[in-house]
């Protein structure tokens, strides 16, 4: 749990990224894949977990949301850290991809930002 403001009150997360959107997600990214014949999926990670993100509201500690979150990630900065990565895991045979999947949700926390209503 983390803290809300400087009154120690409880803050929790609750997600709302449903079933239907990760079908549609899914599709989308197929299609992507397919038209790019593979590219697509370097920032595909980025963007499945920035929608995820942005459908995240924070809580206070009756439940109430409070705020929202809002990941402020966008293609210029992937692009430059998808092909670090993807240069990173042809050097290593594949092994760095293991790294690739935390540093995604690292560099993506680090550009959200709660947005309180």
């Amino acid at each position: 749990m983390s803290s809300f403001g400087t009154s120690g009150v409880p803050a929790k997360f609750r997600c709302d990224f449903g079933l239907v959107e990760t079908i549609g997600q899914v599709i989308i990214w197929v299609l992507l894949t397919i038209v790019t014949l593979g590219l697509a999926l370097l920032v595909f990670p980025y963007y499945f977990n920035k929608a995820v993100l942005n459908r995240t509201e924070v809580l206070d500690a009756s439940g109430r949301a409070i705020g929202k979150l809002d990941c402020q990630f966008n293609l210029g900065s992937s692009i430059g850290h998808a092909i670090i990565w993807f240069l990173l895991i042809i050097v290593t045979l594949g092994i760095a991809a293991f790294f690739y999947a935390y540093r995604i949700l690292r560099v993506l926390l680090n550009d959200t930002r709660i947005v309180y209503y």
